[in-house]
């Protein structure tokens, strides 16, 4: 794979470097645009930050939430609604989509500046566009750049793809004003903070954070068939795990650990589109399962599977658990405060590092 990721490097550097020198322009825009991303490939927790940056940010703009649609079967741009699918505009969207309803819009499109477009045209009283997963989308130039790195992933010890799962070079870094270190550990000392500031090799003009998730209570799936309430589960349960996400380890863990360690895991793919195929299966390993029982997925999963006709007990079982983005050191302040400040006081300033250091 490695000469295949030469070429890759070649590809990405040779795109950036006609952006960064005006060869190739970027959309700029008179509204704030607040763009969330990564460049390694899946399970950075894009999603859970977009939702606390809106939830910070709710109370004194109109926000509009921006998403590529990532596995959707439409095309171009697209505008949630209550009664959308997944189909529609894609999982993570729908979820946001579910939870902000009447509080925020959440609108899909493969090309953000045509997105952004079609929403200035729908409305001109939005005050905030939120761009979810478009760090590499270069055709819009945000007024502030927020990038995530998974702490348990050091971009500066991975490789492009299809070698590995970086998405372009670690030196872009240098293009975030604000960097998070995600999925961080609990017991994170002040000097952990200086001494992984350190190595990440910030420049002077980047700031960073650190955040892990917090697991909430179970929520059923399909309300309507639940008794309502978090169910309770003895340490005997059997539980049937299903994920079609990119990491499932700090998952499973947290379900062994607060429920049970008697667990049938139907694990697959990130974003994977569930089949009749599959309910089959899911089905079959639930009736397989005595004694006590429950069914526990993930809060994207959850979007894909509330749309297939699971039989009525399996329905009455399904939960699933939410996560919150918690900042370690409780600094989530000064991140409202840095944000606030992009949006107010740079409008057309958008400096691109000049002096590029490897993260």
């Amino acid at each position: 794979m490695i000469p295949f990721s030469w070429i890759y490097f070649c590809i990405t550097w040779f795109r950036n470097f006609l952006y960064d020198h005006g060869i190739l322009k970027s959309h700029e825009y008179d509204i704030p645009v607040i763009s969330i991303g990564n460049i390694t490939v899946g399970g950075t927790g894009k999603t859970p930050h977009t939702e606390f940056v809106v939830n910070m940010l709710k109370d004194m703009f109109k926000i509009t939430i921006l998403s590529r649609g990532y596995k959707r079967k439409t095309s171009g741009y697209v505008k949630a609604t209550p009664s959308s699918t997944v189909s529609d505009i894609g999982d993570e969207p729908k979820q946001m989509s579910r939870k902000f309803l009447g509080v925020a819009d959440v609108c899909v499109c493969e090309n953000r500046a045509t997105g952004i477009g079609e929403i200035l045209k729908e409305d001109n009283k939005n005050q905030l566009i939120i761009l979810d997963d478009a760090y590499q989308h270069r055709k819009v130039h945000p007024r502030v750049n927020i990038l995530l790195v998974d702490y348990n992933r050091p971009v500066s010890e991975d490789h492009l793809l299809p070698w590995g799962n970086l998405r372009e070079s670690a030196k872009e870094c240098a293009r975030a004003n604000i960097v998070i270190i995600t999925k961080c550990p609990d017991n994170m000392k002040p000097i952990d903070r200086r001494m992984m500031s350190k190595y990440v090799n910030l420049l002077p003009s980047q700031s960073i954070y650190f955040t892990n998730f917090k697991y909430q209570p179970l929520r059923p799936v399909f309300p309507d068939s639940a008794g309502g309430g978090e169910p309770s589960i003895s340490k005997d349960a059997n539980i049937l795990l299903i994920t079609g996400i990119a990491n499932t380890k700090v998952l499973r863990e947290h379900v062994e650990s607060l429920y049970s360690k008697n667990i049938t895991h139907l694990e697959y793919a990130d974003h994977h589109n569930f089949s009749l195929r599959d309910l089959h299966e899911m089905e079959d390993a639930f009736a397989a399962m005595k004694g006590p029982k429950v069914v526990i997925t993930t809060e994207k999963d959850a979007m894909r599977l509330n749309e297939l006709d699971f039989s009525g007990d399996m329905r009455a079982a399904m939960h699933y658990l939410p996560i919150e983005v918690n900042f370690v050191f409780d600094d989530q302040d000064n991140l409202k405060t840095q944000l606030l400040k992009y949006v107010a006081e740079n409008k057309g300033d958008y400096r691109l590092h000049t002096t590029v250091r490897q993260f």
